[in-house]
């Protein structure tokens, strides 16, 4: 008799549930969501048959948190269901739309018995895989974060610092740069930044870390600031500088929050096995690799081919046809944060791969835009990679982009 368990997650508590191959509920518990929760649990499941031989496969509404970590011990199958199927799958019980945590815990159990085959169990990826996954999640959230603070930054100084955005603008990084942020802690007003002399200046360079050309850049800033401009009112220019202020000790600390993750990322992505196969392609370095690596995991047997991991990338497009109606577009339904690397992949990939800026100038000349063109080389490029990892190559520019005739015919 096959058994299978069904978990409502919720923050404090949850609810469980265990049917047997013909629907029949063998039991429903509420567990607390703790290390002694988890004991009861592990006991539920062992006195229904649960053994390191034979375990019984659990559905769950999530893919996170301390119970889905104590239940991935050994090679027990755990299936996160998407809340949104399961309530569909809830609305083949019954009309009238009634719901509780103990009717979730039995249809996720259901959904196990009847469509097992159709949902994909959580990776098996390794425990570094996951580590990085976290550490690149962290960091892509942290430069999201730092962009946002530089946009909120930019926006207060055009309505009444716009010297500071003529000062750092053109520079690389702008205003995300260590001397733009300690020119303006130091001067957060007009009227502070025009008073500034240039040994403050060069001092506030230095305390930035800039150890060339101090003297020019101060005498540059020191024009900037004292060229004639409109002005707010004293009291308000005052206090918008203040607001400055507070989102420069922001920004400060989404700088170098941005940047020890980046550290930390590059450390665990190279002691990874498929580092190299990844570093090996174009356009991929250190954090844009790790970035991929952590959204297809280290588990080779988690997609099924290379199709599988193109349409979990939403890179593939999706066919919806009816009758003489067809329509073809992208798909919506995707990893959002892996389709966000391959449109940065393929972007740089263009510099430092002949073949991948062939191949996107081809798809411009047959009519696409700019991101349909890259979206399909991000495509291709996925293709290969899936390829990469499964044999352990390296990438081959000259097996990955094989000329086109018309090309060879131009060449020759």
């Amino acid at each position: 008799m096959n058994v299978y368990c069904g978990i409502d997650w919720a923050e404090r508590h949850h609810d469980v549930a265990l049917v047997d191959d013909t629907g029949t509920q063998l039991a429903k518990k509420r567990i607390t969501d703790d290390a002694a929760g988890y004991r009861v649990l592990l006991d539920l499941l062992a006195e229904h048959g649960d053994t390191p031989e034979d375990l019984i496969p659990i559905a769950i509404e999530t893919s996170h948190g301390l119970l889905v970590a104590a239940l991935r011990t050994g090679n027990r199958q755990i299936y996160a269901v998407n809340p949104l199927s399961a309530a569909r799958y809830r609305d083949r019980h019954g009309v009238s739309r009634k719901k509780s945590d103990p009717g979730d815990a039995l249809v996720l159990a259901n959904i196990l018995r009847t469509d097992m085959h159709a949902h994909r169990p959580l990776p098996a990826d390794s425990d570094l895989a996951r580590a990085i996954t976290v550490l690149a999640r962290a960091q892509q959230d942290a430069v999201w974060h730092r962009q946002q603070l530089v946009n909120q930054v930019r926006s207060l100084l055009k309505t009444f610092y716009p010297a500071a955005l003529d000062a750092f603008q053109g520079k690389q990084h702008g205003l995300a740069r260590p001397e733009a942020r300690t020119v303006l802690a130091t001067a957060p007003t007009p009227a502070r930044a025009a008073k500034l002399s240039l040994p403050q200046l060069q001092a506030a360079l230095r305390r930035a870390g800039r150890v060339r050309g101090i003297e020019a850049e101060a005498r540059r800033l020191k024009e900037v600031f004292r060229a004639d401009c409109a002005r707010h009112p004293q009291a308000v220019e005052d206090a918008m500088g203040q607001q400055l202020g507070a989102l420069i000790v922001q920004l400060d600390a989404a700088c170098r929050a941005a940047d020890e993750l980046a550290k930390a990322v590059e450390e665990s992505f190279r002691k990874h096995p498929d580092a190299d196969v990844l570093l090996s392609f174009p356009g991929l370095g250190v954090q844009l690799g790790a970035r991929v690596l952590a959204e297809i995991g280290d588990d080779h047997g988690r997609f099924a081919d290379a199709r599988a991991l193109k349409a979990y990338a939403g890179s593939a497009p999706i066919t919806r046809a009816s009758g003489r109606k067809k329509f073809v577009g992208r798909r919506f339904i995707k990893n959002d944060r892996l389709i966000t690397a391959g449109f940065l992949w393929a972007f740089a990939a263009l510099t430092s791969s002949p073949g991948a800026d062939a191949h996107y100038r081809r798809r411009r000349d047959a009519g696409d835009w700019h991101a349909q063109a890259q979206r399909h080389l991000f495509n291709r490029l996925l293709g290969q990679l899936y390829h990469c990892l499964q044999t352990g190559q390296l990438f081959d520019e000259q097996r990955a982009f094989t000329p086109f005739p018309t090309e060879l015919a131009v060449a020759a």
